[in-house]
């Protein structure tokens, strides 16, 4: 079953995290595992507030790319540009359709 987890966090930095995901990002191309999904959503009624939504193959999978020192390192990195402790929702996928 797929797996979603979904951070909530606030920044006023999201230009320095952005480029730190796309460095991780351009460094897992063609790698097995991690991350299989993004989508980046901006909140409107809170300014500095943005949910990230990462998906995975499975539960075990993420939890895998958790255990590795670089995206645990990425991790840290990301919280010190945050302006609040990041929080995590952990989500089994149950279903995603395009509806148009």
């Amino acid at each position: 079953m797929k797996f979603v987890q979904i951070i909530d966090f606030e920044t006023e930095r999201l230009d320095e995290m952005e480029q730190l995901l796309e460095e991780a990002r351009q460094r897992n191309t063609g790698q097995e595992g991690g991350p299989t999904h993004r989508i980046l959503l901006k909140d409107r009624d809170t300014p500095g507030r943005y949910l990230s939504l990462i998906e995975f193959e499975s539960y075990e999978e993420a939890m895998r790319n958790s255990e590795r020192p670089e995206t645990t390192k990425m991790a840290e990195q990301l919280g010190a540009l945050c302006t609040r402790e990041p929080r995590f929702i952990n989500c089994d996928l149950l279903d995603s359709s395009d509806l148009k």
